[in-house]
């Protein structure tokens, strides 16, 4: 967890859960694991336990004593709505966001089955914090779309997807309902390569349907935050959604 993030699209990590369990293609590199197990077994190390999923309630405050606002990507060590996570801690950390409500909060899950029924149901409160962003990670066709259609039908103030590790060319993408997309290729020592033309295709498509785009990076060699960022046909893509007008609420 850090109050300064090297991910571009965000300013800020909150981990209240760490580790995780893969469970599609875009999972095998998992970067989050990858930097966990490294300290497996290391004294006092927030990853002591390495990659293993546990609660971290000591953390559940932290936003609360970040006084200016940023975008915090939550459980970027983790997936907030996995299924050993209970219902009941998740609105733990949702009472945060609503009460450190000078900050927006991206929450990205893998588990768009699992949110969407929550926030339909006991947790339909959370979907309606307007500074709350509800997101799935897609990585190819066919793990990738059905959680593009679960979002579609999840209340929430603003709905996107990241698109990353982009495995393979998705084809025609119904976005409506979608706010912003983040592409990005597998970085690292083992990346699976993309192709430029699927982050094009994705691009194109988001021009037509009116989606904000953000590219984050092709690939293979990480970019770094400035200055060697990511191109797409001669320019950067920093497209941010569309920030909701109605006011913040308080529990």
């Amino acid at each position: 967890m850090s109050d300064r993030s090297a991910i571009e699209w965000t300013d800020a990590t909150w981990n209240p859960v760490r580790g995780c369990t893969k469970i599609s293609p875009g999972c095998k590199h998992c970067y989050a694991e990858t930097f966990a197990e490294r300290f497996r077994g290391v004294p006092g190390h927030p990853f002591e336990q390495g990659f293993d999923l546990r609660l971290v309630s000591e953390k559940l405050n932290q936003p609360l004593y970040w006084r200016s606002p940023r975008r915090i990507f939550v459980n970027s060590m983790s997936d907030l709505f996995h299924e050993r996570v209970s219902a009941a801690y998740i609105a733990e950390v949702g009472r945060v966001m609503a009460a450190a409500h000078w900050h927006t909060y991206q929450v990205l899950t893998k588990r768009h089955e699992r949110m969407r029924d929550l926030l339909r149901d006991e947790l339909a409160w959370m979907a309606q914090l307007p500074h709350v962003w509800f997101g799935v990670s897609v990585e190819n066709q066919r793990h990738g779309l059905p959680r593009i259609d679960a979002l579609r039908t999840t209340p929430a103030a603003v709905r996107f997807l990241s698109i990353e590790p982009l495995l393979e060319d998705l084809g025609l993408i119904d976005l409506s309902g979608i706010d912003w997309v983040i592409v990005g290729g597998e970085s690292g020592r083992r990346a699976r390569p993309m192709r430029e033309a699927w982050a094009r295709h994705v691009r194109d498509q988001c021009t037509t349907q009116g989606v904000a785009f953000f590219l984050k990076q092709l690939g293979g060699r990480r970019d770094k935050r400035s200055g060697d960022a990511a191109t797409l046909d001669g320019r950067l893509w920093r497209e941010l959604p569309p920030i909701p007008a109605a006011e913040h609420l308080s529990l």
